[in-house]
C-alpha cells in the first residue's frame, strides 16, 4: 500500500481479476464492444466504448444509457473494493480506468441532453477522483 502524505482515504485499486481486465483484453483482440459488454456485464470498460461510440455517432440518449451503465457498474466494483464515497480512484491503475472513462462519457452526454447539473458534479467527481481522468 502507498503511503498517504495527505491523511485522506488511500486510493482505491480495482483489482487485478476485475471483469474489465479480460473485457479490455477482448477488446483489444479485435472483439465489438457491444458483444463484449454482453459477455462480461459487469466491466465498466465496454460500456465506456460504447458510450464514446455513440457520443462520436451523435447518439446522445444511447450515450447516456451506456455511460451510466458503466458508471454504476464501477460504483459496484469500487465499492466492493472498499471505496466509501470519497477519495482517489488513480487513473494510471489500467482496471480503474474503464469507470473513469464512462464517468467523463456519462458528463458529456448528460451535458448534451442539458442535464448540466449531472455534467458538473460527474466532472467533479472525475476530477476529484484523479485530475488524470479527463485525459482517458
Amino acid at each position: 500500500m502507498r503511503e498517504n502524505l495527505l491523511g485522506g482515504p488511500e486510493p482505491t485499486y480495482l483489482s487485478q481479476d476485475h471483469p474489465d481486465v479480460p473485457a479490455r483484453a477482448a477488446v483489444a483482440a479485435g472483439a465489438p464492444p457491444g458483444q463484449v459488454a454482453a459477455e462480461y456485464p459487469a466491466a465498466s470498460y465496454p460500456w465506456a466504448l460504447l458510450a464514446r461510440e455513440a457520443l462520436a455517432a451523435g447518439e446522445t440518449v444511447a450515450a447516456y444509457a451506456f455511460a451510466r451503465t458503466g458508471y454504476h457498474r464501477g460504483l459496484d466494483a469500487l465499492r466492493r473494493a472498499g471505496w466509501r464515497g470519497h477519495g482517489p480512484i488513480p487513473a494510471t491503475h489500467e482496471p480503474n480506468q474503464g469507470f473513469l472513462m464512462a464517468l467523463v462519457a456519462l458528463a458529456t452526454a448528460a451535458e448534451r441532453i442539458g442535464e448540466d447539473e449531472e455534467a458538473q458534479r460527474c466532472r467533479t467527481f472525475a476530477t476529484d477522483s484523479d485530475p488524470a481522468a479527463l485525459e482517458l
